[in-house]
């Protein structure tokens, strides 16, 4: 028997299709259909996992004007997951508006535990993980500059998301603003083949990624200030 909710959150593995749990297994087997940021990936996840279902895109360009239709859909007891290409709904991905929505108009959602990339980086970084601030991606150009001066005299270790070809300028940045000596950590590829983790100062982390192609998503862990 499924639970009362109508809309689950359920998050998706990062990389290896086997990090998903039985629980999210079962509930993208049941519901009458799947919300997907990226239909081609998802299809990928559900064939390795042997389940069809309808599949209907959701994402940053249509969730706006999506959102009513979802919540006219569950108002009418269709039950509907929300899938992300990677990771947790709503963490750098759409969700948000789904899920205020179901809050406005009493509607029960349920969001599931499960992978999130910026975790197990943290986790790998030998950073401080008693207190952490996740920022996420960073305005690509308005509000940039001024988010990382907010963030200079941030004592709690930060936790960034960034593409592979804006890293190095990313790091340059951060090292304008933090320092070259201060601690940082870059995970790419996480649970993947490639899987790799570079811990160093600023300094050292620029250098090693100057030297070698940049691929795969990148989490990016930064030492708060001491």
């Amino acid at each position: 028997m499924m639970e009362d909710a109508l809309l689950f959150l359920v998050p998706t593995p990062i990389g290896n299709l086997e990090d998903i749990t039985l629980r999210a297994l079962r509930i993208l087997k049941e519901v009458d259909l799947i919300l997907a940021e990226d239909t081609r990936t998802t299809r990928k996840l559900l064939d390795h996992h042997h389940i069809r279902n309808r599949i209907q895109s959701y994402h940053a360009h249509n969730e706006h004007k999506a959102t009513q239709q979802m919540v006219e859909r569950l108002q009418a007891g269709n039950r509907i997951a929300l899938v992300s290409d990677a990771g947790t709904p709503g963490i750098s991905d759409p969700g948000y508006l789904l899920v205020n929505a179901c809050i406005a108009n009493q509607i029960a959602f349920e969001s599931l535990p499960g992978p999130s990339a910026f975790l197990p980086a943290l986790i790998k970084s030998g950073l401080p993980n008693d207190r952490f601030v996740f920022e996420g991606f960073l305005p690509h150009k308005k509000g940039r500059k001024s988010r990382l001066r907010s963030l200079q005299n941030e004592s709690r270790t930060m936790i960034f998301y960034e593409s592979p070809h804006r890293l190095l300028k990313c790091l340059q940045e951060l090292k304008d603003h933090f320092g070259p000596y201060r601690r940082v950590s870059v995970s790419r590829e996480l649970t993947k083949k490639f899987e790799e983790t570079f811990n160093g100062t600023m300094e050292e982390t620029i250098r090693y990624f100057s030297a070698k192609p940049i691929k795969g998503e990148i989490v990016i862990v930064l030492e708060g200030i001491r």
